[in-house]
C-alpha cells in the first residue's frame, strides 16, 4: 500500500483568464469514482452555456482509477494535460472541472495544453492541500480506573484517538503507524501494569 498521498484541502473554485478565454478551475475531494462523477455533473449543471467543460480525477492512494476527458476541445489538449498536473503534485482522491468560456481568441494546441494544466495547477495553489497518511487502526481496552489517564497520557503523546466506548471497560481506538505499534505496546503495558488489552485492527489514512 502506498504509504501517504495528497488531495485537496477542500472543495472550491478558481478562476483565471488567458487571451479573453475564462477558465474556471473547481476542484473537490472525492472518495469514489462515483463521487468524482457527481462533481463533474454538478460543475456542467452550473455552467450550460460554457464552451467546454473538461474534467479529470484520481481515485486510489495508488491511484487505480485515473479519467481524464477533453470535451471537444482538440484530443488532448486539456483533459490529459489536468491529468498530469494533478499526477505531478501527487494528488489523489480528487476530481477536477476547467470550465473554459472562449474569448474569441484560439491558443492552438500548445497554448491549451499549458492553459488547462496550469489552471489546475494554481487552483491547487490556492486551495491547498493535505497529506494522508496510512496508519493501523488498534484499540486498547482499559478499566475505567485507568481511563482517563490512558486517554490523556495518549493525547499528551500526540496520539490520535479516534473514538472512546464505554460499556464493562474502556475501549479506546487509535491509530498508529506501522513503525511505532511494537513500542506502543510496551508503553502501554508499562503504563497500564500490563492490565489493558491490545488489538490491532485494518488500515486506514489519515491526516498527517
Amino acid at each position: 500500500m502506498q504509504e501517504e498521498y495528497r488531495t485537496v484541502a477542500r472543495e472550491g473554485v478558481h478562476e483565471t483568464e488567458i487571451n479573453r478565454s475564462r477558465f474556471l478551475c473547481a476542484l473537490a475531494p472525492a472518495a469514489t469514482e462515483r463521487e468524482a462523477q457527481d462533481f463533474v455533473a454538478r460543475v456542467r449543471k452550473e455552467h450550460p452555456t460554457a464552451t467546454h467543460n473538461c474534467f479529470a480525477y484520481v481515485i486510489g492512494a495508488d491511484a487505480a482509477i485515473q479519467k481524464a476527458s477533453d470535451d471537444g476541445e482538440p484530443g488532448g489538449t486539456a483533459g490529459v494535460p489536468m491529468l498530469q498536473m494533478l499526477m505531478r503534485r501527487d494528488m489523489r482522491y480528487v476530481a477536477a472541472v476547467v470550465t473554459r468560456y472562449y474569448g474569441g481568441v484560439k491558443l492552438g494546441a500548445g497554448g491549451l495544453i499549458r492553459a488547462y494544466g496550469g489552471a489546475v495547477g494554481e487552483a491547487l495553489d490556492t486551495l491547498g492541500t493535505v497529506t494522508r497518511r496510512r496508519f493501523r487502526l488498534a484499540t486498547v481496552t482499559v478499566d475505567h480506573q485507568r481511563a482517563g489517564k490512558v486517554q490523556n497520557d495518549l493525547r499528551a503523546a500526540g496520539r490520535e484517538v479516534r473514538d472512546v466506548r464505554y460499556g464493562d471497560a474502556v475501549t479506546i481506538e487509535i491509530g498508529l503507524p506501522d513503525a511505532d505499534v511494537d513500542a506502543f505496546r510496551g508503553w502501554l503495558a508499562d503504563a497500564t501494569a500490563g492490565s489493558a488489552a491490545f488489538e490491532l485492527g485494518g488500515e486506514a489514512y489519515g491526516d498527517a
